[in-house]
């Protein structure tokens, strides 16, 4: 044999000799020896105290899938760690750690790691523990020391099995405890779903219970197939339950889902979904729900569809189909809501206007005193900075205790940079419109309010309906009002109001039974001391109010019947909540229609009070008998009202009140107001 090839020979030799020397040494370490190097190197990676504190067994088998050419040749290494923990930052509980694993066994396939990957066709964990923490600094235990450059290796489980998995959040921010329970179900039961879990603790001091189901990790590899869901959790009296897809889910390309929401309040999800609504009284949705979900580096992010969705709030229904985007500076909700029966009672709790029975059951905080009757709830304004709304609602009918004419309610509501506006507010009502413009300001710690209202063509007839002809009123109602205010409830800006209100009704009848009809207690009472229970013919009637910090003067208030004129003067105190209101009736021709004695409106809105001055009812009287001794015939003549035929032009006196009424910016009085 050549010397050259004797070389090679013993050289190749030896190589093979030195390979295999080396396969028998790796196969017959004891890896348990390697144990301190690899806790040093992980701990001073993570900047936290890490361990392998059982056995390290590292075993050789035969690859797990096939393999091409020589490679099938090389065995893979199947790594089994015992007792690991990861410990916590040096701020966490004393002898705490962030994870635990009771035992991990991982199998490696070598080749990836020559293109830096690490691929584990399998991945076994064995009562698994993790706690996540979060203080109120936002401090948290899951951000590792890192020195900002992004690692140039790739990381790819292929298959993921949990064996009785503990995860527990204590998070200070969102005031969060809870302790979720996880593990790999049987795939002899389960042909869909590979995971299992359940969830209790509380959040924002309410209850929290759910499970739910969602595919073996193994499938998250693959795109070509969806990705199932299915969740049922309670908040509270919260309910959000979730059955559906995921598409691509190492990307969280998209979700395909059926929701189902019910709760005490809509207002109650903001904390849960990121998205800004009303308080509502209980109510229940179904409908369907589309996520796409932008990658990253995209300028906008996520677009939520919850469309074509049902149900009811209170005893209302509602349906629609709302978009929320997710996007800068603030994501975007925008849709349309219907309403084809609206009961008004389920308008209360957006104001706070709702019984302190029904806060309750809501779970609000507030309650309504019980000497007030305007709503003292204030608006969360410090909310509406998180999202920004273009949203049209629309009833087709509204209905309460009795039959309210009310239909094609549209409102065009819109929030941006915490303004709220509601251009326009309209009410099909009565054979007549209301419309409205309202501007809700809440940048600033006392929100600014601008309200504008028109009436128009109200007619009495079909807004009391249970009325029959005889005794209703045939008129119509006009009406005007302009009012700006600070405040952040329905009663702090009435309280602080400036404008003017107008107010218009011609041609029609008042009577005790059309007042007590419309619930006007204080009207029955002062139309039964004028005239008794009769039906009295109205001519017109007019309202002009000024209103200067919450305080509404009477600058014209009159009533033309066929009778009297009446005319009514003082003020109502919007911020009190007092009535100082003098009722002057003045006969026309001769006619005995009673002592001539003012009506005095006074007190609280909850309780007020109808009567005469005694003082001079003592005077006429007195004249009555003084007069009787001379004559008996002379008795009744201070009871009679000489001042002959007093008529009153219905245009000349509304002329002033058919101007357009007008108020200050917001949280500034009337010119006039201030000089006086």
């Amino acid at each position: 044999m050549p010397r050259t090839s004797k070389i090679i020979g013993f050289s190749l030799a030896g190589v093979i000799a030195l390979i295999v020397l080396l396969v028998i040494l790796i196969i017959t370490f004891d890896w348990n020896r390697a144990r301190p190097w690899i806790n040093q190197r992980v701990s001073d990676a993570t900047g936290r105290h890490f361990a392998i504190q059982g056995d390290l067994v590292v075993k050789w088998r035969a690859p797990d899938s096939p393999q091409t050419s020589w490679a099938r040749w090389i065995p893979w290494p199947h790594v089994s760690a015992n007792d690991i923990v990861l410990g916590n930052p040096d701020w966490a509980p004393a002898n705490s750690n962030m994870a635990t694993v009771k035992q991990l066994n991982v199998t490696l396939n070598p080749w990836p790691l020559l293109q830096h990957k690490i691929v584990l066709p399998d991945l076994e964990a064995q009562d698994p523990y993790l706690q996540l923490l979060r203080r109120k600094d936002a401090v948290n235990n899951w951000t590792f020391k890192s020195d900002d450059s992004p690692s140039t290796w790739q990381f790819r489980p292929e298959k993921i099995v949990i064996r009785k998995g503990v995860v527990e959040l204590d998070d200070a921010i969102q005031k969060a405890r809870a302790r979720a329970e996880i593990d790999t179900l049987d795939p002899d039961k389960e042909k869909i779903y590979g995971i299992g879990w359940s969830v209790k603790g509380s959040f924002n001091k309410a209850d929290i219970n759910g499970e739910g189901k969602a595919g073996g990790v193994l499938s998250l590899q693959d795109e070509s197939k969806p990705y199932p869901l299915e969740a049922d959790v309670r908040v509270g009296k919260t309910r959000i339950a979730v059955k559906g897809t995921l598409t691509k889910p190492q990307e969280l390309a998209a979700l395909d889902l059926q929701l189902n929401l019910s709760g005490d309040s809509m207002a109650h999800l903001f904390p849960l979904t990121g998205v800004l609504l009303p308080e509502t009284p209980p109510f229940s949705t179904s409908g369907h729900l589309i996520g796409k979900l932008n990658t990253v580096g995209q300028k906008n992010g996520s677009t939520w569809t919850y469309e074509k969705f049902k149900g009811q709030v209170g005893s209302s229904d509602i349906g629609g189909t709302l978009e929320y985007q997710s996007k800068e500076p603030r994501p975007l909700l925008q849709g349309e809501v219907v309403s084809n029966l609206l009961r008004f009672e389920d308008l209360g709790p957006l104001i706070g206007a709702d019984s302190n029975a029904s806060k309750e059951k809501r779970g609000a905080e507030e309650r309504q005193p019980a000497d007030k009757v305007l709503p003292v709830k204030e608006f969360q304004t410090e909310a509406w900075g998180a999202i920004d709304a273009d949203v049209k609602l629309t009833a087709h009918r509204v209905v309460k205790e009795k039959d309210l004419p009310v239909n094609n309610i549209q409102a065009d509501l819109h929030l941006k940079d915490k303004v709220l506006s509601l251009t326009p507010l309209n009410f099909g009502i009565a054979g007549g419109n209301l419309t409205s413009n309202m501007r809700l300001d809440g940048r600033e710690p006392k929100m600014k309010s601008d309200v504008k209202l028109s009436a128009r063509r109200i007619k009495i007839q079909q807004l009391f309906p249970n009325l029959n002809a005889a005794q209703t009123s045939f008129g119509e109602i006009n009406g005007d009002a302009a009012l700006t205010a600070t405040g952040n409830s329905v009663a702090a800006m009435l309280g602080s109001s400036n404008g003017e209100l107008k107010t218009l009704i011609n041609h029609g009848a008042i009577s005790k039974l059309l007042l007590e009809e419309m619930g006007l207690n204080i009207g029955n009472v002062v139309v039964s001391k004028l005239f008794g229970d009769k039906q009295v013919k109205l001519n017109c009637m007019a309202g002009d109010f000024t209103v200067t910090n919450g305080l509404a003067q009477a600058r014209t208030f009159t009533l033309d019947t066929e009778d009297a004129i009446i005319t009514i003067t003082g003020d109502v105190n919007l911020a009190q909540e007092q009535l100082n209101l003098t009722i002057n009736p003045r006969s026309k021709g001769l006619r005995i229609i009673s002592l001539r004695s003012p009506l005095y409106v006074t007190g609280p809105f909850k309780d007020p009070n109808v009567g005469v001055d005694k003082g001079v009812l003592a005077l006429k009287t007195g004249g009555a008998i003084a007069l009787g001794v001379l004559a008996p015939v002379a008795a009744i003549l201070p009871l009679i009202n000489i001042s002959g035929e007093q008529q009153t032009d219905c245009a000349n006196l509304l002329q002033e009140v058919q101007k357009k009424p007008t108020a200050p910016p917001p949280g500034k009085t009337r010119p006039e107001a201030a000089r006086r």
